[in-house]
């Protein structure tokens, strides 16, 4: 899955961590990736190549993580 990738950008991974988690986080872009299991912790470095090869979906953090201070601000508002 070629396509542009940035820290903090939360990648699913097309098979599971031993910890069971399919879901890291992009610490380090360029030639090699350095990635964080949202599991357990565990950090890898990889070329390139072989993280996009294991992508099976990417979500921008920075995205969720603003609609979720969206619905709390909305429900500060409601009460």
């Amino acid at each position: 899955m070629e396509g542009n990738y940035a820290v903090g950008d939360v990648i699913t991974t097309k098979k599971q961590h031993p910890c069971g988690s399919n879901e890291w986080k992009i610490l380090r872009v360029g030639a090699e990736f350095r990635i964080k299991c949202l599991g357990c912790g565990h950090q890898l470095m990889l070329p390139r190549s072989k993280v996009i090869a294991m992508i099976r979906k990417k979500s921008n953090e920075s995205e969720s993580h603003k609609s979720d201070q969206e619905t709390m601000v909305k429900t500060e508002i409601k009460k």
